[in-house]
């Protein structure tokens, strides 16, 4: 079974390169395992930052719009086409490393078909894999009218503001029902001065439980959204995460 973690928090929080530092984390600590990287997010983000214009989407495949790299098999049933074509939009990145874009999902309440095939076959996809990292879109309520699965941890990304440290309250109380009980918490990203108090007593009002500080980084590259300041960072929280962790 998978080891699921949800980046959430508002655009421009610095979800994509929080993402890609826990890739690039999980690749140094577990080589062998298999990672999917899942861009919940409408900006499709996270596959620009490798260098990709991903257009084929789960979406495509809801909308029938998919244009497919084969002909379709004779034969299938609808539950076995839609898995046939998830597989058909998967992306390898690198050797143990795939993506897949959901663009526009549907409502859960809908009743058409094509909902709860594309949920099963979503589940089907993700428990292949042994971590799978969703850049979701604002809060977990987006992911999980596309796919209805546990999430280990929810990480909220936050700035240290006023206007931040509300929103992600909200995102809190949006995503808690979706976290299933498990690991909820907030890391405050782009935090500029080592006086961390004043940070802490903001987040303290709103009662958020903090799991982790990210500095600033003035040399990230807005293209690739690499960071090595950024993963050094989230190493000194990483044993906090209900995540894998390295055995000494």
């Amino acid at each position: 079974m998978a080891f699921k973690l949800a980046i959430t928090g508002k655009s421009g929080s610095g979800k994509t390169t929080v993402t890609k530092a826990f890739l690039r984390i999980f690749r140094e600590y577990f080589p062998e395992k298999s990672i999917l990287l899942f861009d919940n997010d409408l900006t499709s983000e996270l596959g620009h930052s490798f260098g990709l214009d991903i257009r084929n989407t789960i979406y495509g495949i809801r909308s029938g719009k998919h244009e497919y790299k084969t002909g379709i098999p004779e034969g299938m049933s609808k539950q076995e086409f839609v898995e046939w074509a998830m597989e058909d939009i998967v992306v390898s990145l690198d050797e143990n490393i795939d993506i897949i874009v959901s663009w526009f999902v549907g409502a859960k309440d809908c009743r058409c078909p094509i909902t709860a095939q594309i949920n099963d076959a979503v589940l089907k996809l993700i428990d292949r894999y042994d971590i799978v990292i969703f850049d979701c879109e604002f809060d977990l309520k987006y992911l999980n009218q596309l796919v209805d699965t546990d999430i280990d941890t929810t990480l909220i990304v936050g700035n240290p503001t006023e206007e931040s440290a509300h929103l992600a309250k909200r995102i809190e109380e949006f995503s808690a029902k979706y976290a299933a009980g498990n690991q909820l918490g907030v890391i405050i990203n782009k935090v500029d001065n080592t006086d961390l108090t004043s940070v802490y007593e903001l987040l303290k009002r709103y009662d958020l439980d903090v799991l982790g500080v990210i500095p600033t980084d003035k040399e990230i590259n807005p293209l690739d959204k690499e960071s090595s300041l950024i993963q050094n960072a989230i190493k000194q929280f990483y044993f906090r995460l209900n995540l894998p962790q390295v055995r000494e």
